[in-house]
């Protein structure tokens, strides 16, 4: 969820809303720290901090306030167990702001900004709970949420992997599906301009090009690439250029140990090295999940792609290179 977006849109109709925000969570806990939705006061909601009875309470406690008007921060404390006879056993502290039509052109501001990629933000918070002007902090890598005293430091948007998809065939179609939910931004290439569907994901956008290869060109620094042509002779073609792009950290292709060996053997004879060769993923996917159904491959490929996306995430945290952290999920994954 887009956070600002979603916010300026319930103050143009609403003339205001209530963001709750997961502050702090101890234990085992439905939702991570920075977990948020918007509350509007029809008790709709976008996004959510892990459903159940700790949803339903905040968006009681939410539309209360605003019922009320009361604009400014909030801290709810909730045990999960004792409170509200959840199984979790965990704490949660949640941040409830409400925020009114005073802070619509504040709202316009960041909503832009947040179209754009993830944005940080610092705020102070007053006595009276008023959090003031939020102030945009450059770059845009501060932690989710943290109160610290009077200071208010947050990160809005989803930090999303930019995935290249080669193939329009069945499983492709499958995959862009599921991956529309999730946070990849999917440039979906193909020759034949006629195996695109006529609609798509919000997330994606289709490229028809003779020359596929070449359209690693156009591929930013970091994008993964996923590999799966109506042809093995252009699939090693993409391959190929891809692995002699140090820029590429993940090279990932459909097909079998066999077709795995096959490639590695002519990658070998074109002269890739073996450390380009460990940023190259074939068989993609589960291996636990043998169903060849397009469906089953899709769910297999997009569940393995979001567990490397979190491995990738936290090597960037500990200052892990990306390309070796994919490597160390490709290994473990077998």
């Amino acid at each position: 969820m887009k956070v600002w977006p979603t916010i300026s849109a319930a103050l143009e109709r609403y003339g205001a809303s209530a963001l709750v925000t997961v502050l702090t969570a101890e234990g085992s806990s439905p939702r991570e720290e920075g977990a948020r939705m918007v509350v509007r006061p029809d008790r709709s909601f976008s996004g959510t901090i892990g459903g159940g009875q700790l949803e339903f309470d905040a968006i009681a406690i939410a539309c209360e306030a605003l019922k009320r008007g009361e604009a400014g921060l909030s801290l709810r404390s909730f045990s999960l167990g004792p409170d509200l006879g959840q199984c979790c056993g965990g704490r949660v502290r949640i941040a409830l702001e409400v925020i009114d039509a005073e802070r619509r052109d504040e709202a316009s501001r960041l909503a832009e900004k947040e179209r754009g990629g993830p944005v940080s933000t610092r705020a102070l918070v007053g006595g009276d709970g008023k959090v003031g002007p939020r102030e945009i902090v450059e770059p845009a890598d501060a932690p989710f949420i943290r109160l610290n005293g009077t200071e208010l430091v947050e990160t809005f948007g989803e930090r999303r992997t930019q995935l290249w998809l080669f193939g329009a065939g069945h499983v492709g179609r499958a995959l862009v599906l599921a991956l529309a939910p999730l946070p990849f931004d999917v440039t979906w290439i193909d020759s034949r301009s006629d195996a695109f569907p006529a609609m798509v994901p919000a997330n994606c956008r289709c490229v028809c090009s003779e020359r596929p290869d070449e359209e690693l060109n156009n591929a930013p620094d970091g994008a993964w690439l996923v590999i799966m042509t109506h042809s093995h002779a252009l699939d090693r073609t993409i391959a190929d250029t891809a692995l002699r792009m140090e820029r590429i950290p993940y090279v990932g292709m459909i097909g079998s140990r066999t077709k795995r060996g096959r490639m590695l053997s002519r990658f070998r004879a074109g002269g890739i090295g073996e450390g380009a060769l460990d940023r190259f993923v074939c068989p993609i996917g589960l291996q636990s999940i043998r169903s060849k159904h397009p469906a089953a491959i899709a769910a297999s490929v997009a569940a393995d792609l979001l567990a490397r996306q979190e491995t990738a995430a936290g090597a960037s945290d500990s200052g892990v290179p990306l390309a070796s952290s994919l490597a160390s999920a490709r290994r473990t994954s077998r």
